[in-house]
């Protein structure tokens, strides 16, 4: 599967992100794997799009987990880095140190390097 994950809150809302998803053979009893095909400057995305995304994980997934709760979790993600759980420790100290720091380098990144965002 793939998606675009257009986000609506800054610094992200100025682009659009493209994800896959991954079912593995054993899904639903194994959890989809998630990546970022679109750069992201994200503590919690690293530089190969790989995503510390709880729901996903070996140990937190549950069969009974819905795709659309994949989805909705990866996005509240984005909007919300959490930098007690990085891929990105730099950027992790940059969000927690100086969020304003952090808020003008990921705007930056995301015009230089996101997708364009479909019309409404």
């Amino acid at each position: 599967w793939q998606g675009l994950i257009v986000p609506d809150c800054p610094p992200y809302d100025k682009g659009a992100f493209r994800i896959g998803i991954i079912f593995p053979a054993e899904y639903p009893f194994k959890p989809p794997r998630v990546t970022f095909k679109t750069k992201i400057y994200h503590p919690n995305i690293d530089e190969k799009g790989q995503v510390c995304l709880p729901i996903v994980s070996e140990e937190n997934w549950k069969p009974a987990t819905k795709t659309i709760q994949v989805i909705n979790n990866l996005i509240a993600l984005v909007s919300v880095p959490q930098p007690e759980h990085p891929l990105r420790a730099d950027l992790a100290e940059e969000y927690t140190k100086d969020q304003g720091k952090f808020m003008k380098n990921a705007e930056e990144f995301t015009k230089k390097h996101s997708e364009k965002r479909p019309m409404d």
